[in-house]
């Protein structure tokens, strides 16, 4: 980006302590920065800009003080051409300079930099008399060219850019996705993820624009406001640059990282992005650290669950996994129960893809598979780093389980996660990775199915008139059901008339017991395995969300959304 200007050392430093003074950054935000231009190069007042931390207005001001030039604002541009000889349009694009006044003595020229001798010495040349320049915003420069060109000549929009290679293309880009409205709308809309308790953000291009949308308490919501075609390939490179993606690759899928503050919380934004037929989509992930739960109190757990598992979580050695699909809160419980734990007196140690929340006391390692640091390369060095308990991010080959079964034989308590729908299913998925079942019943001390459901407003919420089949499926009789109430979502302004505030969590808790490792050792399939638990006592996801449902905390349609694939097995 070039708004943000290249100055000496000696001038970022007072640059920087005169927006400290100012109340503009702190001295944290400062470190970061210029930790982060150690990193990716540039220059400090592009870091800043491109991190949030500071408005690029604000940085221009202060700028401009430690220049020594005038800061040219738009309504300080000519609003007719001026007497002067032409210049090549090319170049001034380029270069992002425009005239803004003729005197006597010499032409001022506006510039987002002003203290390059390239370009001062260029327009002297060209212009054949002296050059004073100023400093200006790169889109006040570039309304100023379509006055002073005629209108037809200059067109910066991406659709037909003037410039004639890749290279300037991305450079033009860079510019279009630094210029202050489009950082201001960015910052607007990763603001508003937070105001909104949002887990993602969807930035999906579509043909027109820019389809806006926020997943709250798991459901998909669109943003009130949309972005038009002209800004859609500039707030995507400006997600893109804050994340340190190549914003010239657009066939491609590429993930980065953002971190910065909002609102005195501290983001970290997993970013993905997409190509798609009408451009790309991206994808933000938004892990506030401020705001998660540790306390596996507040999981959801019955309180009888909730004693089982933290019996299987208190043994020596051992796997315990935790199953469901993307998104239903399994590495949040188990960071909780990493929390659960005594780390002081125990060495925990974590390999994750990537690392979500930074727990104290645990030795947490980010996979990184460029550098060919995969689960299980780490897993084979971490056995010699003499630990106690083993946290695996996810069991995705067969080198990772059987690592995983071998370190838990050898004493070591090991917590991971699993992609399977039932408990159960994790027995079956294990063996289909090629962990003989004689090693699962010796290994493996439980699992843990897991759903999120949304919690009913308690603002707003209604009892409900139940009907022949959903008390079949509460499992009430019609005398049980005029004893107990039921509720469903209605939608106020504290919910945003979603009729849901939050989520909590259901269970399936599958303990390997001696009569379930007989039964797996005899060939049991998981269908039958989870029938045997049934019989032995266990509460499945669907029967744990309708204990929820009448205990008032959410809604029968609630539960059968997460749970839909079990539901012919519940009813059977």
């Amino acid at each position: 980006m070039t708004q943000a200007m290249q100055v000496t050392q000696a001038a970022r430093t007072a640059l920087g302590e005169e927006l400290i003074q100012r109340g503009l950054l702190n001295v944290r935000d400062l470190d970061r920065a210029l930790a982060a231009q150690r990193e990716m190069g540039g220059r400090i007042g592009e870091v800043l800009v491109r991190l949030g931390l500071v408005a690029e207005t604000d940085l221009f001001k202060v700028l401009a003080e430690h220049l020594d030039v005038t800061w040219v604002q738009k309504d300080d541009f000519p609003d007719e051409p001026l007497d002067i000889e032409p210049l090549p349009l090319a170049f001034l694009l380029n270069n992002a300079v425009a005239p803004v006044r003729v005197t006597d003595g010499a032409i001022t020229f506006a510039s987002v930099e002003p203290q390059s001798d390239y370009i001062r010495k260029a327009l002297t040349l060209g212009c054949g008399k002296p050059v004073e320049m100023a400093l200006a915003l790169a889109q006040d420069v570039e309304n100023a060219l379509k006055v002073y060109f005629p209108e037809e000549e200059v067109d910066t929009e991406i659709g037909d850019s003037p410039y004639v290679n890749d290279a300037e293309f991305v450079e033009h880009l860079k510019d279009l996705a630094s210029e202050t409205p489009v950082i201001q709308l960015v910052n607007q809309l990763i603001q508003r993820s937070m105001d909104l308790g949002a887990s993602d953000i969807h930035v999906e291009s579509i043909d027109g624009g820019l389809r806006l949308r926020y997943r709250i308490d798991g459901v998909l919501q669109d943003a009130p406001a949309q972005v038009d075609e002209r800004l859609a390939a500039a707030v995507i490179s400006r997600v893109k640059l804050l994340a340190n993606l190549n914003i010239a690759e657009r066939r491609l899928p590429q993930d980065g990282r953002i971190m910065m503050r909002v609102k005195g919380h501290e983001l970290d934004l997993r970013v993905s992005s997409l190509p798609t037929v009408h451009g790309e989509c991206v994808v933000m992930r938004v892990l506030d650290r401020q705001s998660v739960r540790l306390d596996i109190e507040d999981m959801g757990f019955s309180p009888n669950v909730l004693k089982h598992y933290l019996s299987l979580l208190s043994r020596p050695h051992g796997v315990l996994l935790l199953t469901g699909p993307t998104g239903s809160g399994k590495t949040t419980t188990l960071y909780a129960s990493l929390s659960n734990l005594d780390s002081d007196t125990l060495k925990i140690i974590t390999v994750e893809d990537p690392v979500e929340y930074q727990l104290e006391g645990i030795n947490q390692i980010p996979v990184q598979a460029q550098i060919d640091l995969t689960f299980a390369r780490a897993l084979r060095s971490i056995l010699r780093q003499d630990p106690d308990i083993i946290m695996i991010g996810e069991m995705r080959d067969t080198e990772t389980a059987q690592i995983s079964v071998q370190a838990s034989l050898t004493g070591h308590l090991v917590l991971s996660t699993l992609h399977t729908n039932t408990a159960a299913g994790a027995i079956t998925r294990l063996e289909d990775m090629g962990v003989e079942r004689f090693l699962i019943t010796a290994a493996v001390n439980g699992v843990l199915a897991q759903r999120l459901v949304r919690v009913l407003c308690k603002h707003c919420k209604r009892p409900s008139e139940l009907g022949p089949k959903q008390l079949k499926q509460l499992g009430l009789t019609a005398e049980e059901a005029a004893d107990a109430t039921i509720f469903e979502p209605v939608g106020c302004d504290h919910c945003k008339q979603t009729g849901f505030a939050g989520r909590t969590a259901i269970h399936e808790l599958f303990v390997l017991d001696p009569a379930i490792q007989r039964a797996i050792l005899d060939g049991a399939d998981a269908n039958q395995l989870r029938d045997q638990a049934r019989d032995l006592g266990m509460e499945t996801l669907f029967e744990d969300g309708m204990r929820k449902v009448r205990s008032g905390m959410t809604s029968i349609d609630e539960v059968l959304r997460v749970t839909q694939d079990q539901i012919d097995l519940e009813l059977d």
